[in-house]
């Protein structure tokens, strides 16, 4: 792939679709392998790839996959447009086009030592299962690793059976919570935000994650540095607008950066003043 970009960056190339999976009612996962035999798919953790359906368009999708397991490329999507529905119907067997990965990704290395927050909202979770994996594979390198997570409802969970394993283990926190619950839910009913200050890590050596809505974003950030957490320790990321994917187009850019290049992970003191202006 690396060839080929080299010469056009805008072609894509050809990948099957080995696995389907049905995470919620409408979200789904995807796992690829080159058509052309080639061996893996490198990445860092936060970067993003260009899925290109033939006939329909190309959306820019977050790597959900671990990066070490380079020879399956991984990705969590919701079925909500035109070009994220014919992927919905594709098949084990179908193609599609493939390019990337770009982007810059989550501060994995820079984190070491410290504790990490991953703090996710709804499908955010997907962005940062790669960043998750990556902390994992080196868990000797970090303090507590503490994942916050909220979606709608129950049913909006993703990745259960992960999340299931995970709170087995013993190196690793997770909390859950939903907005709305039916009684047969037993876990915590509230916004994403409630569990920060529940959650033990030490302010003034942690690094956090964060990918979710924008409001979301918001009111974690607040939340976080309410708890003591550095804004300079606090990142963002910001998948929003993205088309071409290297900075031609000016589609994703975001008062004087463009998410697809200089992000879509970005400090948060790096775009504070913009989140602070709603019209942007």
């Amino acid at each position: 792939m690396k060839e080929s970009m080299e010469l056009n960056p805008m072609i894509p190339e050809p990948f099957k679709v080995t696995r389907v999976g049905q995470e919620t009612d409408d979200t789904f996962t995807l796992e690829l392998r080159s058509a052309n035999g080639k061996a893996g798919f490198t990445f860092s953790p936060g970067q993003f790839n260009m899925l290109y359906m033939f006939g329909v368009g190309e959306i820019p999708i977050s790597i959900s996959g671990d990066p070490h397991t380079p020879e399956a490329l991984v990705h969590t999507t919701r079925a909500v447009g035109a070009v994220t529905k014919a992927m919905h119907e594709l098949k084990r067997g179908d193609i599609l086009g493939v390019r990337g990965p770009y982007g810059k990704g989550w501060p994995i290395e820079a984190a070491e030592g410290n504790d990490i927050i991953f703090v996710a909202g709804g499908i955010g979770l997907a962005p940062l299962r790669p960043a998750l994996y990556q902390v994992l594979n080196h868990r000797e390198k970090y303090g507590r690793v503490i994942l916050l997570y909220g979606t709608r409802t129950p049913q909006d969970i993703l990745y259960r059976k992960e999340l299931e394993h995970w709170r087995s283990r013993f190196d690793l926190e997770v909390y859950v919570t939903v907005d709305r619950a039916m009684r047969s839910w037993k876990g915590s009913v509230g916004v994403v935000t409630t569990l920060i200050q529940k959650a033990p890590f030490d302010p003034s050596a942690s690094v956090a994650m964060v990918c979710g809505p924008e409001v979301m974003m918001r009111f974690t950030v607040a939340e976080l540095c309410k708890r003591g957490v550095s804004e300079e320790n606090i990142y963002l990321s910001m998948e929003r607008n993205m088309k071409c994917a290297i900075g031609l187009c000016g589609h994703c850019q975001f008062g004087p950066v463009f998410v697809c290049k200089d992000g879509p992970v970005f400090p948060y003191k790096r775009i504070k003043g913009l989140l602070e202006k709603w019209e942007i």
